[in-house]
């Protein structure tokens, strides 16, 4: 067993270095990812050590960055891209849902493309507009695409290597406000199943699902409620698309009541369907209607505000117990 405590950007940058050597077919491409490292050094170093064929400094073209990568996919590559900023993505977004998406059904299952899309996504980092977003819904709606995101630096290690084999697209979201958050990584381990997901902490009152940035929020809710004699699971979802729908009804079954967080805004988000999905299921054991908390409907605000749009400590708190008050 290897274990190393390393930060969830530390955790990526093992990952990847570890896909380049295991597979020259792979590549790396993206704005600054090789003399720069990245503007969060997730592939520091990388280039030096494997090249500027493998480690591909692109211009500042989205479109063109994931576009050239479908056609390296179709050429038998497996292309790692990574778009900037949350906020950058969208030039590139009709690749995405159009090409990158449907390829495979529009060749009947005959065409393959395994690319990952690499987003660094959310806030609470005192951005400018459009470096702070979380848009992951936007590619949770799309057919073709698997989407996921890591919370903690194991997952981000074994995630994206996982990732990285898909024989089909995954769009991997990074939350980059946890980048520099540390946890022990078992380079040896044998990693649970990609869309699996995974109880960090078992209670027995209600569940609070979560993924990315916003489990860590929902492990302190957890810790703040224990306090006053409540027993609060947390779920981290891992997996946007496709949902681990079985996974959260086993833990609603538990605990009654679920309480779906995510920093997206409420309207239309992922925990909108999480929420029809387990009334349907779970009608009977629920002895309170899921809840749902999130960012509002409005665009990301400037950084001195991103306090108050953000869903916190307080805000979870405040939906456990209207849950529990039923």
């Amino acid at each position: 067993m290897a274990v190393e405590k390393m930060s969830i950007a530390k955790a990526l940058n093992e990952s990847l270095r570890k896909a380049l050597e295991q597979d020259p077919k792979v590549l790396i491409m993206g704005e600054d990812v090789g003399k720069l490292g990245g503007v969060f050094r997730i592939t520091d170093g990388l280039q030096k050590d494997f090249g500027e064929e493998r480690v591909i400094d692109t211009p500042l073209a989205e479109s063109g960055i994931v576009g050239t990568a479908i056609g390296l996919a179709l050429r038998g590559y497996r292309p790692v891209v990574e778009i900037q900023f949350d906020g950058f993505v969208f030039p590139a977004y009709d690749q995405i849902v159009t090409q990158l998406a449907k390829m495979h059904a529009r060749a009947l299952g005959k065409i393959k493309l395994p690319v990952v899309v690499r987003i660094p996504y959310g806030g609470a980092i005192g951005a400018v507009e459009h470096h702070s977003e979380s848009p992951e819904t936007l590619f949770a709606h799309v057919a073709g695409l698997k989407v996921v995101s890591p919370s903690n630096a194991t997952d981000a290690y074994w995630m994206l290597q996982q990732a990285i084999l898909s024989d089909d697209p995954v769009i991997f979201f990074e939350p980059k406000r946890r980048y520099w958050d540390k946890g022990e990584v078992d380079t040896e381990a044998i990693p649970g199943e990609l869309h699996k997901s995974r109880v960090v902490r078992e209670g027995a009152d209600l569940t609070l699902a979560a993924y990315g940035p916003m489990v860590k929020v929902c492990v302190e809710a957890a810790a703040a409620a224990a306090e006053e004699g409540k027993s609060v699971e947390v779920l981290d979802l891992r997996s946007m698309s496709p949902v681990d729908f079985d996974g959260i009804q086993a833990s609603v079954e538990r605990t009654r009541r679920l309480v779906v967080v995510h920093e997206a805004p409420v309207f239309l988000g992922v925990g909108s369907e999480i929420a029809a999905r387990i009334t349907e299921r779970c009608f009977y054991h629920l002895e309170a209607p899921v809840l749902r908390v999130g960012g509002f409907h409005a665009p990301y605000p400037p950084a001195r505000l991103e306090d108050e749009y953000l869903p916190g400590l307080d805000r979870v708190l405040d939906a456990v117990d209207r849950s529990l008050a039923y």
